[in-house]
């Protein structure tokens, strides 16, 4: 084995590594093989994780600095569509807090995008007005709250209206809650104002099979809430106690969109539940059942003083 070859084994093997373990395991697949010229077979993989950095959505610098918005102001690109002075920001797909682009991609869309979107709406004075088109099921915590922030803010500064094409659930109908009114069809649907967190225990399915996992780490929560034992009672009280907590903030954040339309209180009491557009409109949950095309012909004639 070369110098240079033999170096990197003692960097990569026999080491305790800052890495998340799936990182970790995807460099023993890649590098193992040709490091050692013989076939790698780990004792206790978790899975490799193909994660790379800037890759698949995952800008530079993120959100801080608005290098998104930046990198289309360079370039004398509009982040939205305009019809009649009207910017039209959809919603759609899968809610992700970071994308390195503008608008809807393979069914997402990404907190950083719509913020990209909402902070030239507010400052460009060609813009009279915004229409959220949302058809969402929800997405990521992470940077839901601060775009929600950002819609109620922009809406207190100009005219906003969110049409649903036909969904707007979770983060979804956190966002769509922030415009000064919501619409929606006759047979959408709206609501889902709760948290979930997913947690998936193979163990048990490990053991018929015949595997076992042996997790060694070093301080005593590195590996808690791992798939290959059964959650401890005391983790699963915790993470029920996080939820709860952003449970309570998505509450707080639909009643400061909707004010005495459909306060904290009642937002609580739907328990997460979601709503047919007769029950969302009785609620208070949304103004009007209408046609979204109509709407948004209505609302660019009131904005611009058609009325």
């Amino acid at each position: 084995m070369s110098v240079a070859l033999d170096r990197i084994c003692g960097q990569v093997f026999d080491q305790p590594l800052l890495y998340h373990p799936q990182k970790a395991e995807t460099l023993a697949r890649l590098l193992g093989p040709r490091l050692t010229g013989h076939s790698i077979s780990l004792v206790n993989g978790e899975g490799a994780v193909d994660h790379v950095a800037f890759a698949n959505g995952r800008p530079s610098t993120g959100v801080i600095g608005d290098g998104l918005g930046r990198a289309f102001d360079r370039k004398g690109i509009s982040t939205f569509d305009m019809v009649e002075g009207v910017a039209i920001i959809p919603i759609e797909g899968t809610l992700v807090h970071k994308g390195g682009y503008i608008g809807s991609s393979s069914g997402e869309t990404s907190y950083q995008g719509l913020q990209t979107q909402i902070a030239r709406a507010k400052k460009r004075a060609d813009v009279k007005g915004i229409v959220f088109e949302v058809d969402s099921f929800g997405g990521q915590g992470n940077g839901a709250f601060d775009t929600a922030d950002a819609i109620r803010d922009l809406s207190k500064a100009k005219p906003t209206i969110a049409i649903l094409t036909d969904f707007a659930y979770s983060a979804g109908y956190m966002l769509a809650s922030q415009a000064r009114q919501v619409i929606m069809p006759e047979f959408g649907g709206a609501g889902s104002i709760g948290v979930v967190m997913l947690h998936a225990d193979f163990s048990g399915n490990l053991e018929q099979d015949g595997i076992k996992v042996t997790l060694i780490h070093a301080g005593k929560h590195k590996v808690d809430g791992n798939p290959y034992q059964p959650l401890p009672a005391g983790l699963a009280e915790r993470w029920q106690a996080e939820c709860e907590v952003m449970r309570d903030r998505f509450a707080g954040i639909v009643a400061a969109g909707r004010g005495k339309r459909f306060n904290k209180a009642a937002a609580l009491k739907t328990e997460a539940e979601c709503f047919n557009a007769a029950e969302a409109l009785r609620l208070g949950l949304v103004d009007a059942i209408g046609n979204g095309q109509e709407a948004f012909a209505a609302f660019i004639s009131a904005v611009n003083g058609k009325d």
